[in-house]
């Protein structure tokens, strides 16, 4: 009897080490950096300086050209310069930490860099004298739920790349070619230009496509590492804040759903 029980003391002790090893695997705090170094990464990403406004229009200039004449690579280059994902992770930052001042600040700061991109974008358009519209730039005129996977898994990759105590990381730069944030912005330039009012329905949701999503999984992940909040929420602002949260979701992904079933009858 004595055997068999500790025959099952064994194999339960070997149980639980498997179960260790998958977690450690898969845990996101063995290696994350501390909680200041990621509030202080983060929130220094989304400043709306000086510096990163000139960065910012001239990866629009350059995404543009890109667009224009159908180079992917030009279009490759712009993604990867662009600052627009920082103000993204660091508003996700202030919500998590329910800093809504913060909160406030860097979504303005975010609503100034789109306003200055597409006025870069629609002037350069402007200008151009290629009107016609590129294949690249009908691609992001039609979005679709696969885009939605897209941007929420590259959200997740990106704020882990971000959290790590690693700062050398190729993570960003992949995240910021998959999610495609520039394109999108670029094509509603383009759209304002030419007066092509349809382009411009379907590249602005595919920019809100990527940045909720990428917002989403940042803050879910944020809330996984458990960011220190500068109040504790009540269980009503709790409750208020998942069901705001399940209900955009679902208004944001119903019509790409949508297109995906239109394409596939």
């Amino acid at each position: 009897m004595m055997k068999g029980n500790e025959i099952m003391g064994i194999e339960n002790d070997q149980s639980d080490t498997v179960k260790d090893k998958i977690k450690r695997m898969f845990s996101l705090s063995e290696d994350s950096a501390s909680n200041e170094e990621i509030r202080s990464r983060l929130l220094d990403g989304g400043r709306v300086t000086g510096t990163n406004m000139c960065v910012l229009v001239c990866a629009m200039v350059i995404a543009s050209v890109g667009l224009n004449v159908g180079s992917t690579a030009v279009i490759i280059g712009a993604m990867l310069i662009s600052p627009l994902m920082g103000s993204i992770l660091a508003s996700a930052y202030a919500s998590v930490s329910a800093d809504y001042p913060l909160l406030r600040k860097h979504a303005l700061g975010f609503g100034v860099q789109i306003t200055i991109s597409v006025t870069a974008a629609m002037i350069y358009f402007l200008i151009s004298p290629v009107k016609e519209p590129t294949a690249e730039l009908l691609a992001r005129t039609g979005p679709t739920f696969f885009d939605v996977l897209i941007a929420f898994f590259g959200g997740l990759a990106g704020i882990i790349g971000q959290t790590r105590q690693d700062k050398v990381s190729t993570v960003i730069p992949g995240v910021a070619i998959a999610t495609a944030l520039m394109p999108p912005l670029c094509t509603c330039g383009y759209s304002i230009a030419n007066g092509r009012w349809d382009m411009l329905l379907g590249a602005g949701y595919l920019f809100i496509i990527n940045t909720y999503f990428i917002f989403l999984a940042s803050g879910i992940i944020l809330s996984v590492l458990k960011i220190p909040k500068i109040r504790e929420l009540t269980e009503k602002e709790w409750r208020r804040r998942r069901f705001r949260m399940v209900r955009n979701t679902i208004i944001i992904a119903l019509p790409s759903i949508i297109a995906v079933y239109s394409m596939m009858h």
